[in-house]
């Protein structure tokens, strides 16, 4: 599954830079004692004003007339379903959590899961790509006076400042924090409108 995501996200940044124009983004950002979270979906529309078939180009415009071409590698399948006029639709989330282990007895460690589907033969050329990325560190030293935390994890250390005076109050040497970051990207194409 690993494999489709590279591809994907190539063809999101593509899509992404080419039709800036057309983007819309949401973020939500919270937090609670001890946990804090924050997630961005970017939706973005671009109508396929042509395509070269030979060099499987694809010229993308948004609503405000921009237009950049992108090349469909082979990795976009059902690449003749595409007519000039359809419209490609991508969103693109991203979210991250931490939360505060107190007492941490849980293994220091990064662990990561992936998973990707695309159209089925015939259909208009879709893919949906995600991975989720999830890390437990130790915290191993506090500064009261700068309001940093220093986490060591499976990989390195990192000093983190924590910027909530009432969240910085509940961290102590021994804990742990576990932070869930997850990133998914769909993609679909789909018929002109008459």
């Amino acid at each position: 599954m690993q494999r489709f995501i590279a591809p994907i996200a190539f063809v999101a940044c593509t899509v992404i830079a080419a039709a800036a124009v057309a983007q819309t983004t949401d973020v939500v950002v919270g937090k609670g004692p001890g946990m804090a979270g924050a997630a961005q979906t970017t939706k973005i529309t671009a109508t396929i004003t042509k395509i070269d078939a030979a060099t499987r180009e694809v010229t993308l415009k948004g609503p405000k007339g921009r237009e950049m071409t992108v090349q469909a590698g082979p990795e976009v399948k059902n690449f003749a379903q595409m007519k000039v006029g359809d419209t490609v639709n991508a969103e693109y989330v991203e979210a991250l959590t931490l939360e505060l282990k107190k007492g941490g007895k849980a293994v220091v460690a990064r662990t990561e899961k992936a998973g990707a589907a695309a159209a089925k033969p015939g259909e208009k050329p879709a893919a949906l790509a995600g991975r989720q990325l999830t890390i437990v560190a130790d915290v191993i030293a506090v500064d009261p006076a700068t309001q940093v935390v220093t986490l060591k994890g499976p990989q390195r250390t990192v000093d983190l400042k924590v910027a909530d005076p009432e969240q910085f109050k509940l961290i102590k040497v021994g804990d742990q924090v576990e932070a869930n970051y997850t990133e998914a990207l769909a993609i679909a194409v789909e018929p002109a409108k008459k």
